[in-house]
């Protein structure tokens, strides 16, 4: 068996280095636009909880995981947003090849502070309306549905791909 390159692994064929560097641009952009806006929303309603009155009177683990939610949401929204001012800095440097697999990593690392900040939002609203040990359960369900869905099956199906190769 003959060993893939990189480039020819996750080449479609007819497609030159320049062309996959573009494909793979485009699509870690519109992956991107789809994380950002639901993000982003998610931050400005968790800034906005900050100043109603009731949470005000919320007790110590309310507003620690409000707090760790919000941080959470805040980088998961810099991380999403880091590839483009990444981009916007090395434009026209020839540095795609350099700059697409970091751009990568950011969005994966973008990924797991959302559902951080996801779980954390269920976890608030769930507190709301059962006892607390119900809504840590509940939130520890989702983090669980999240990594099984966003991380394991992903994973899973890559190793069982025969050398890696791409779509």
């Amino acid at each position: 068996m003959v060993a893939m390159t990189e480039n020819e692994r996750y080449s479609r064929p007819g497609e030159d280095a320049g062309e996959r560097l573009d494909r793979q641009w485009g699509e870690l952009l519109q992956e991107l636009r789809l994380a950002q806006t639901g993000t982003q929303i998610l931050f400005a309603f968790l800034l906005s909880i900050a100043f109603q009155n009731a949470f005000q009177s919320a007790d110590a683990f309310t507003h620690h995981v409000y707090a760790g939610t919000l941080i959470a949401s805040a980088l998961a929204v810099g991380l999403f947003l880091a590839p483009v001012s990444f981009h916007r800095i090395v434009y026209r440097h020839k540095l795609r090849d350099r700059m697409l697999p970091i751009a990568s990593r950011m969005a994966v690392a973008g990924l797991a502070f959302l559902v951080l900040a996801m779980t954390g939002g269920v976890l608030l609203a769930i507190d709301v309306v059962v006892s607390r040990p119900i809504a840590i359960v509940v939130a520890a369900i989702v983090l669980l549905w999240f990594i099984v869905f966003w991380y394991a099956i992903p994973e899973w199906v890559r190793r069982r791909t025969p050398n890696g190769s791409a779509e």
